[in-house]
């Protein structure tokens, strides 16, 4: 094999492995991948459940209110941000005469999951709602 051909097979090999979809850079912003998730909430609390364990299942709440009989309502809002950043540069054979052509992408979304538990007057589950979105 000559010197062109083995150029050439490593130029190839280094451009495809290169050229990534913004969908294959993806990766949540923050301190790591989030296990509050809205399956995790429903097969983890039950109408009836006492708050130890709802706090022992799924943490401590971001807000705690109490209604005109002393009832507790925990909320808990998470919101997650991804970011994806694709970049290529391609050329082939034009490095050679000096040419490089650049691409990138960019991409963001935010997802919001808040949960609504309310208690009786024994603390336990009386209800559970919740809003998921993604923008």
């Amino acid at each position: 094999m000559n010197y062109i051909h083995i150029v050439t097979i490593a130029l190839t090999g280094t451009l495809l492995t290169a050229c990534m979809s913004a969908q294959e850079h993806r990766h949540d912003v923050g301190a790591g991948p989030s296990t509050f998730t809205l399956g995790m909430v429903q097969s983890s609390v039950k109408k009836g459940m006492p708050q130890d364990q709802v706090m022992a299942f799924i943490g401590s709440p971001n807000i705690v209110t109490t209604d005109e009989h002393g009832n507790e309502s925990w909320v808990y809002d998470k919101i997650s941000s991804e970011a994806a950043h694709s970049s290529s540069s391609g050329g082939g054979g034009l490095i050679f005469f000096g040419g490089q052509k650049s691409a990138g992408a960019y991409e963001t979304s935010q997802k919001t999951l808040t949960v609504m538990i309310k208690f009786d007057h024994q603390k336990r589950v009386q209800s559970l709602n919740y809003h998921q979105s993604k923008f």
